[in-house]
């Protein structure tokens, strides 16, 4: 996915804090819509943001889904962000 739907996706809080709970390892959907007080229809629709731009990936375990980081997307975003910030030049 493209830069520009990876750093939208990032923009919204609650998104953000979805990953932040995701750093602790894989959740169910219904683990996430528990640590929020909206929908949970609201939280599938986060969830499904941060899968097209992929942020999370998911994987279906029974009747469960559950999510997960996607630190590929994460490590070139951080690549990319590195370059733009550019390398400091030396004043000797």
């Amino acid at each position: 996915m493209g830069l520009q739907q990876t750093l939208k996706a990032l923009a919204d809080p609650t998104r953000r804090e979805i990953l932040n709970l995701l750093k602790e390892g894989k959740k169910s959907a219904g683990e996430i819509s528990d640590q929020f007080e909206i929908t949970a229809a609201a939280v599938s629709r986060h969830l499904s943001v941060l899968k097209d731009a992929d942020l999370i990936q998911d994987s279906r375990e029974g009747k469960f889904i559950f999510y997960q980081l996607n630190t590929s997307v994460l490590e070139e975003i951080m690549l990319w962000i590195t370059d733009l910030k550019g390398e400091p030049e030396n004043d000797s």
